[in-house]
């Protein structure tokens, strides 16, 4: 005969409670705790992510998830949820009208996971670096300065290109400022140039308030953004899937983007360090 289940004391559910608090909030983080983290984590705000992300790029942002969370903890996950819902916003704003021009992302926005890997490559990175201890305590302020000057590069890139396809009432091709249609490779608006700039300071005060960067890193990082999504548009206009460079395509130029952004950062730092 099968005997009753047994109750759990009073005493025995807060111990339950306190060691799964104890596995999430393990400072510094673990495999253990970091994976546990990310799956609560994303079971609990999967009604958000669905309406930015294929299941596929789900799966996607988990492995970067558990990345930025064993690298640089809860600071750094926060920063990059923040990434997502900005970004996520811009990319539905007048999505109906995007599509009607045939400008807006695939699957009313919501991005794959070659969208993903093309925004978080160099983010991917720098997180790797600083959990293998590259460069030791050093180097670690600017693996972490590189993490955040990447997804302030990718946050500003998305606004600009999404407000201006919404908002843009005028659109110049970078290279020879002729007025091209909204959406097209290379092409930037007015609109869409001072909403990116300013995505990039927000994406960076968040950092800042995180203690992820202090004041001059964080200008580091607005500047860089600036520079890189300048060359990105650069490349666009130039390069992007014209003949010889059909591989060129808009994740393979998001990843040299935000690749730019992050490495002008480190440099950035290490000549303000250096003079």
């Amino acid at each position: 005969m099968l005997s009753a289940p047994r109750a759990f004391s009073f005493q025995e559910l807060a111990g339950l409670q306190d060691s799964l608090l104890d596995l999430l909030w393990a400072s510094p983080p673990t495999w253990k705790s970091t994976i546990a983290s990310n799956l609560l984590i994303f079971l609990v705000g999967s009604p958000i992510l669905v309406s930015g992300l294929s299941t596929s790029g789900i799966g996607a942002a988990f492995l970067l998830g558990v990345l930025t969370w064993r690298a640089f903890w809860w600071p750094g996950f926060l920063l990059v949820a923040s990434y997502f819902v900005v970004g996520t916003v811009a990319t539905k704003l007048k999505i109906t009208q995007k599509e009607a021009l045939g400008v807006a992302e695939k699957r009313r926005g919501r991005r794959g996971p070659g969208s993903v890997i093309g925004s978080s490559a160099a983010g991917c990175v720098c997180a790797f670096l600083s959990i293998c201890g590259i460069g030791g305590p050093s180097f670690a302020g600017l693996w972490q300065l590189g993490f955040v000057a990447s997804f302030c590069t990718k946050l500003s890139d998305t606004v600009s290109s999404e407000i201006g396809k919404a908002y843009g009432k005028t659109a110049y091709l970078v290279t020879t400022f002729k007025v091209v249609p909204r959406g097209t490779e290379g092409a930037v608006s007015v609109e869409g140039t001072i909403a990116g700039f300013l995505a990039s300071i927000l994406l960076a005060s968040i950092g800042y308030f995180l203690g992820e960067i202090d004041v001059p890193q964080a200008a580091i990082c607005v500047l860089a953004s600036q520079i890189a999504n300048f060359g990105e548009s650069l490349i666009g206009a130039a390069l992007q899937e014209k003949e010889g460079f059909r591989w060129l395509n808009n994740d393979a130029v998001n990843v040299i983007n935000i690749s730019i952004g992050s490495i002008l950062a480190v440099l950035m730092q290490q000549l303000m360090l250096q003079s």
